[in-house]
């Protein structure tokens, strides 16, 4: 009974806007969970939540294409510990260019999963959780992700994990009230070691969301994401090389590590 309470409490305080700097550690009974934290216990178990590569394709906006498949895990595999893996390799050969806008070289083969189970959010479902566990690599010319992206249009987004080339997570969200980027750009001492990243998305309106963002339990920002109400959004686990993280990338295996990935949702 107290877990709900504090569960309770915790919706109600960001319903009301006051800043909640811990995460909830259990929901009221109208709460859903989509993807629970064993997602990545075994290949079946990923299977069964997530799809391979990008819900387009295999290419996006740096120099990495996207290599995985229910029989290939060169580049997306999984650890005993329920740990996903996401490796990225550079190549010698000439693969040609990214089909996706800015069109770059592919220069590595890399990962990427997304969730089967979308985030949209409308009266009927007015509130989501999605928060994981992650190792990211943050040399130049890595570019890891954790994010959420319009299904059927390109906005809405919210970045949850985005390093480029450095040791600053990026907590971003496109479109804010005056059609542009709201982003909460914050250092995290040690990328490379767990840290868990979390974001709780609201009805804030008839057309738009209020967005928090936390890192290891501490509130970091809020954002308004503008007319994201009633639009599906994946959810995606990505290691983009170059691109927006800088060039060259390095020449070594580059890995990329979550676990106890979680969605959930509330139901009105």
């Amino acid at each position: 009974m107290i877990r709900l309470v504090r569960a309770g409490l915790a919706l109600a305080l960001l319903l009301a806007g006051t800043a909640v700097l811990a995460p909830p550690s259990a929901h009221a009974a109208t709460w859903e969970t989509l993807i629970n934290e064993s997602s990545f216990a075994d290949r079946n178990t990923l299977m069964a939540e997530w799809n391979f590569r990008y819900p387009w394709g295999s290419d996006h906006n740096g120099t990495a294409r996207m290599y995985a498949s229910a029989t290939d895990n060169n580049h997306v595999y999984l650890s005993p510990s329920g740990q996903l893996n996401i490796k990225a390799t550079r190549i010698t050969g000439n693969e040609g260019n990214s089909s996706a806008d800015p069109h770059l070289p592919i220069r590595y083969h890399s990962g990427a999963i997304h969730a089967k189970d979308q985030v949209l959010v409308n009266d009927q479902f007015p509130n989501y959780e999605v928060r994981g566990e992650f190792q990211a690599p943050s040399a130049r010319g890595t570019w890891p992700a954790f994010w959420l992206t319009g299904v059927n249009s390109w906005p809405p987004e919210s970045d949850i994990l985005e390093y480029k080339g450095d040791a600053r997570n990026w907590f971003n969200t496109y479109k804010n009230a005056s059609g542009g980027w709201s982003n909460t750009i914050v250092n995290v001492s040690s990328p490379g070691s767990w840290h868990e990243y979390r974001v709780w998305i609201s009805k804030a309106g008839a057309t738009n969301v209020s967005i928090d963002y936390y890192l290891d339990g501490q509130w970091m920002g809020r954002h308004v994401g503008a007319n994201f109400v009633g639009k599906p959004m994946w959810l995606i686990i990505n290691l983009q090389m170059e691109g927006s993280s800088g060039s060259p990338g390095p020449s070594a295996d580059t890995f990329y590590r979550a676990r106890n990935v979680y969605m959930g949702r509330s139901r009105a």
